[in-house]
């Protein structure tokens, strides 16, 4: 076995093809778009290059066939940690052998090391970890876009290696056709009511005004979580861009308190119903036939991608109207029928309570280690 970097047009396509060879009876499986992955490694199109630096590379056999990949980056806004300088990695895929495992994360462990990082957090993203973010160890059923997917063999990989758990990501399947329970509603009811509280969707005409809203909410919310870093508006832009072929505005709700930005969820349909189709591409012909798809009405699940609350706000039941306002919408339209609440971590007890109190039934579990360097 040989490892090699990518650094050409040949194993580029190696790298992503490699999906396709590991997960080939794989029923579940849905490759990411080829597009969305190779962005994370375009500095045109992800802004954490000017902060960071990222490599990937392919494990190759005997036969000079690919057999595994996996990428690894630094981000200078979190790298530097109080305890050990901490890269990242990701992307990985791997046939179900730990010396071939092994090869990767060595590759991975000892271009950080010379960077001057002692520790590796992974698997993650080069970029927020609303995608490509965290292992999945509990839950192997169909992926929602975004939520990453392998199969069980990986958790071994990754502790025979020595990778800790650093925390893990819940993930809850709401039945969106069912109101929630009365309880719920009562406390949403009655939060709408009270004055000075305003709630309304997405509108397009008013981007940028949303996109202010959700950094000051967004960075206020969670700068109290280890290695938070501020999320900027240029990356915001960017999100919205790539979810604007496949937003609903209906799923997407703002809360203000006397015209103090307070609340956000941000919610879309599950697309992976549809790419699941076209095997990463996304030319001009698979986007006809996204178009046709959407319209035939293919996509009946949503993912809750964020909510996030100001930190004086956070007991003012702003969660329960937000996540009450999209069913409200969904109920009536008969076209969702289930929601995945996803992304809070088992350190987060309020967000964790949310998911009890909508009713809805624990889906899956993503877990993000970390692997100090041995000495």
């Amino acid at each position: 076995m040989r490892i090699i970097e990518v650094q050409d047009a040949r194993s580029r396509r190696e790298f992503l093809d490699v999906a396709s060879f590991i997960y080939r009876n794989d029923p579940v499986f849905v490759r990411p778009l080829d597009a969305e992955i190779e962005a994370v490694f375009d500095p045109k199109k992800n802004s954490y290059h000017s902060h960071g630096v990222i490599t990937r590379w392919l494990l190759k056999d005997g036969q000079d066939k690919p057999i595994g990949r996996v990428a690894a980056f630094i981000n200078e806004k979190k790298a530097w940690l109080p305890d050990q300088p901490t890269g990242g990695m990701g992307f990985f895929e791997c046939i179900d052998d730990p010396e071939a495992a092994g090869l990767l994360f060595d590759t991975c462990r000892q271009w950080l090391a010379s960077r001057g990082m002692k520790a590796m957090d992974g698997p993650i993203n080069f970029g927020e970890n609303d995608k490509f973010w965290g292992l999945l160890t509990w839950g192997f059923t169909h992926p929602s876009f975004g939520m990453t997917y392998n199969p069980p063999y990986y958790q071994s990989l990754f502790e025979r290696y020595g990778f800790k758990k650093l925390y893990d990501q819940e993930t809850t399947h709401i039945d969106i056709t069912i109101p929630f329970t009365d309880r719920f509603s009562k406390i949403a009811d009655w939060v709408m009511k009270k004055p000075g509280y305003e709630f309304e969707c997405f509108n397009p005409a008013k981007v940028d005004k949303h996109i202010n809203d959700i950094q000051e909410i967004y960075n206020d919310a969670w700068q109290d979580f280890d290695s938070f870093s501020p999320i900027s508006k240029e990356t915001l832009y960017e999100q919205f861009h790539e979810m604007k072929p496949i937003m609903d505005p209906n799923l997407v709700w703002f809360a203000s308190i006397k015209g103090e930005p307070a609340a956000f969820i941000i919610c879309l349909p599950d697309v992976n119903q549809i790419i699941k189709k076209f095997n990463g591409k996304l030319g001009l012909w698979e986007k006809l036939r996204f178009l046709y798809y959407k319209r035939k009405g293919t996509m009946n699940r949503i993912r809750i991608i964020v909510l996030g609350v100001k930190q004086k706000f956070q007991n003012h039941g702003l969660e329960s109207v937000l996540v009450k306002k999209l069913q409200d919408y969904t109920i009536p339209l008969r076209k969702y029928v289930e929601a995945e609440l996803s992304w809070v971590g088992d350190f987060n007890k309020k967000m964790r309570a949310l998911h009890v109190a909508t009713g809805g039934t624990l889906g899956k579990k993503h877990r993000t280690y970390r692997y100090i360097f041995p000495e």
